[in-house]
């Protein structure tokens, strides 16, 4: 989810719709990600991804740091475009897969823009044109999407618009953007349920998904947590990789932390950004902070190491 700052437009007409689409297209095919939904409203975006190897963190930096680019250069404004960085929850896709689908493409019709199925089918702005064949997303995966409703591709369709169709009177879901303790337990319900009982749950509202998948997940990330906490508890830190990528490839540490532009200098400033990032959690700014440049150029770096590897 993406929104404009102070709720400001992300999009003034269909030419900036059409130009954050087409490079979603080409940094979800460069992430090796899928998409299966998304809904361009005027002050905020959804999206719904299967995430690659990397994650969705590099392609949503590079799609939101080119737009803003975009945005400001061709509306002549300056300035932060984006609320914060943008907000993503992990979804458990057994139960929430279809739901969330359906929910993001009636985004239109919550809004009062659109008022029919027929004319959803239509609207260029939601992947629910693509999925139904009347508008052309090849960066979609809409086979995914369909297999959920039959192998023929014409009744998976049919059967898919059926499905859409009752939405329309379902209006806001408190259950899929709510809470995560909401979301967690499957709705209010469930929550005063709950409560009455004095029961306890394991629920995180950057997780949709039921208790056992929100507890994995958060077990996952805990660890992985505890494993950058032991590293950090063992003494090293960034001066530490610093010296040792330094050493390595014969650079010197007076013209890293200059700017160098040497080819061994941007080495070793590649690697010295994604070994902090990864080993120690540290932000790009933090990082930045230690090399002497600025944050763009550390998370480009950081992009570099992982679409190339650290050699």
């Amino acid at each position: 989810m993406i929104r404009g700052i102070n709720r400001a437009p992300l999009f003034y007409d269909d030419r900036d719709r059409t130009r954050f689409l087409e490079k979603l297209d080409e940094y979800i095919n460069a992430g090796a990600c899928a998409v299966y939904a998304f809904a361009l409203m005027d002050n905020h975006v959804h999206i719904l991804f299967r995430s690659g190897e990397r994650g969705i963190s590099s392609v949503m930096r590079k799609l939101l740091t080119w737009y803003a680019q975009y945005f400001n250069r061709r509306h002549g404004r300056t300035g932060h475009l984006f609320e914060n960085r943008y907000k993503s929850i992990l979804c458990e896709e057994e139960s929430y897969f279809l739901e969330l689908i359906r929910y993001i493409h009636l985004n239109p019709v919550r809004a009062d823009i659109v008022k029919s199925m027929k004319s959803l089918a239509q609207y260029p702005w939601t992947g629910h044109g693509a999925i139904m064949g009347s508008v052309r997303r090849d960066w979609m995966d809409i086979n995914y999407v369909l297999r959920q409703f039959g192998r023929a591709r014409k009744p998976a369709r049919a059967a898919y618009q059926r499905f859409v169709s009752q939405g329309f009177a379902m209006g806001q879901r408190p259950d899929l953007v709510g809470g995560g303790l909401i979301r967690s337990l499957g709705g209010w319900s469930q929550v005063i349920s709950m409560q009455r009982k004095d029961g306890k749950v394991q629920s995180d509202e950057r997780i949709l998904g039921g208790s056992s998948f929100v507890q994995s997940i958060l077990k996952e990330a805990e660890d992985r947590q505890k494993r950058q906490l032991k590293i950090r508890l063992s003494g090293r830190t960034i001066t530490h990789i610093i010296h040792e990528e330094c050493s390595m490839r014969g650079v010197n540490r007076t013209e890293l932390e200059h700017g160098g532009r040497r080819h061994k200098v941007s080495q070793a400033r590649t690697a010295i950004a994604y070994r902090s990032a990864t080993e120690l959690g540290l932000s790009a700014a933090d990082i930045a902070r230690h090399l002497g440049v600025n944050t763009s150029c550390i998370s480009r770096a950081i992009e570099r190491a992982e679409k190339e590897g650290i050699n």
